[in-house]
């Protein structure tokens, strides 16, 4: 294999870690601090059980540390990238989801969004 292949195939496995809605959730969660388990089930709303199986991938994939204090596991984010990424991606998107809803669209040279008017 050679190494653009090698490096393509790495690119794919980072971004299909971002393909869950449960783990953008749990980053999203976890982006500002350090959380406890207990609490991010607590914030997701999921089982305890579907929260520490995704927070042990993220983990595994080095994107989360984690530490035990007393009987509690914290994790927090150690890969800056990926708060990045979900942080710019979810602004686009919902943006572009505001800008449907509102009726705007973008011209096709894409420099100026225009109305789309009723009567057309």
């Amino acid at each position: 294999m050679d190494e653009a292949t090698r490096v393509f195939e790495q690119v794919a496995h980072y971004f299909g870690l971002l393909a869950d809605p449960t783990r953008l959730r749990i980053l999203s969660c976890l982006c500002s601090e350090e959380r406890p388990v207990h609490e991010v089930v607590e914030r997701i709303g999921l089982t305890q059980a579907n929260v520490s199986r995704h927070l042990n991938i993220l983990y595994r994939a080095g994107v989360l540390d984690r530490r035990r204090v007393g009987s509690s596991v914290l994790y927090r984010v150690i890969d800056p990238n990926f708060v990045d990424i979900c942080r710019t991606v979810s602004i686009t998107v919902a943006s572009r989801d505001l800008g449907d809803y509102l009726g705007v669209i973008e011209a096709p040279s894409l420099q100026q969004p225009k109305l789309i008017s009723g009567g057309e």
